[in-house]
């Protein structure tokens, strides 16, 4: 019988190399794909992100030591389209994106399964800490990994239903220890490698710099405005609401007796509304831009909501349905950041999910279910 031919994402780092390594043990023929998503030129600090420049030579190196073909695809242009572009206009009316679900959603998961099949590929693979299990008779789904500690489905949850049937996840029910100690087995390069905290388009750590480059010199995003509180008193300013999420207390000033912590972004007047920790917590919330891996949930039931990415998932309500959904916690919930994806569960399975549009206070919820 013919091997099952499976394209690997290989970011050149140690999850992916081993998510190579495994499906090879598994039987399957194996290639691996390291995407070129952005101009490194263009780009300052080091290149040591997981799609920079090093990593494309240590996917490379892996790719030999299996004995595996490599490929280099350049998405730049769909990269800057779905994901630089959409970055850089969402915290330019005040929010904050969550870039990698664009970019696995948008671009990584689409693109790799588009090449694939042109190479003859039976599906796709990633080093994501995901799972994927099949169920008699109603298809496939996706649920947390196995380690809620690297758990990575918040950021897969905008995939298309469609492609669940051709995703492998080899490290699903690995932790990271693990994953490790067979990559050392194995004398990866990878093996121990520190994995990237950054925006790999951000390398220098700071998105502003980002932002000053893509937006007009004059945007408002990028002008001083005032910090205000929640009864609109002007308490000082700031030099941008772009370097302001919901949530964030650095970056406020001091020389007050209390602490404070970013409640609002208001980017029509360009004020930043700071507010005590008590005034970051809100009963509900409105998300948009929706996609569902499973039925969508009805009316009236309850399920589980993570709002960032290392949170706990919490229980909800779901009031209203249609091209938005308000969910109702059961208890309130602090720092909505609108922008940042809310991710359904029942259990450990992935539902779907949206991007929060706004956080609703008590009156809000009322009027508007």
């Amino acid at each position: 019988m013919k091997k099952k031919r499976i394209l690997v994402a290989m970011s050149g780092g140690v999850d992916s190399s081993l998510a190579a390594a495994l499906l090879i043990d598994n039987g399957f023929d194996v290639i691996g794909a390291t995407m070129k998503t952005f101009c490194y030129s263009e780009n300052k600090g080091p290149s040591k992100t997981c799609c920079g420049l090093e990593g494309i030579t240590d996917a490379r190196h892996v790719s030999e030591v299996l004995g595996i073909p490599h490929y280099v695809f350049d998405v730049e242009e769909d990269f800057t389209t779905n994901v630089i572009d959409d970055f850089v206009s969402e915290y330019a009316v005040g929010r904050t994106p969550n870039p990698c679900v664009r970019c696995n959603s948008n671009t990584k998961f689409p693109d790799l399964l588009e090449k694939g099949r042109l190479m003859g590929c039976d599906g796709v693979a990633s080093g994501h800490y995901v799972r994927i299990t099949d169920r008699t008779g109603l298809g496939p789904f996706l649920s947390r990994g196995s380690d809620l500690k690297k758990d990575q489905s918040y950021f897969l949850w905008d995939l298309p239903k469609t492609m669940l049937p051709f995703l492998h996840f080899p490290l699903g029910n690995l932790d990271k220890d693990t994953v490790r100690k067979k990559a050392r087995e194995l004398k990866l390069i990878t093996a121990d490698k520190p994995e990237s905290q950054e925006i790999c388009f951000v390398p220098s750590g700071n998105y502003r710099d980002l932002l000053e480059r893509k937006l007009p010199a004059l945007h408002p995003s990028l002008q001083p405005g005032p910090l205000v509180t929640l009864t609109g008193d002007i308490v000082g300013t700031h030099e941008g609401f772009a370097s302001y999420t919901v949530g964030q207390r650095k970056g406020l000033g001091g020389g007050r007796n209390d602490v404070f912590y970013v409640v609002e972004i208001r980017p029509n007047t360009r004020e930043v509304v700071i507010g005590t920790k008590e005034q970051c917590f809100h009963p509900a919330l409105e998300i948009g831009n929706l996609n569902w891996l499973d039925e969508e949930p009805e009316s009236g039931s309850t399920l589980g909501v993570q709002i960032r990415y290392g949170a706990s998932d919490v229980p909800a309500t779901v009031r209203t349905t249609g091209k938005s959904m308000i969910l109702e916690f059961k208890t309130p919930q602090r720092a909505i950041s609108p922008g940042q994806s809310a991710v359904l569960f029942s259990g450990n399975q992935v539902l779907g999910g949206g991007r929060i549009q706004s956080a609703l206070d008590g009156d809000e919820l009322s009027v508007r279910t």
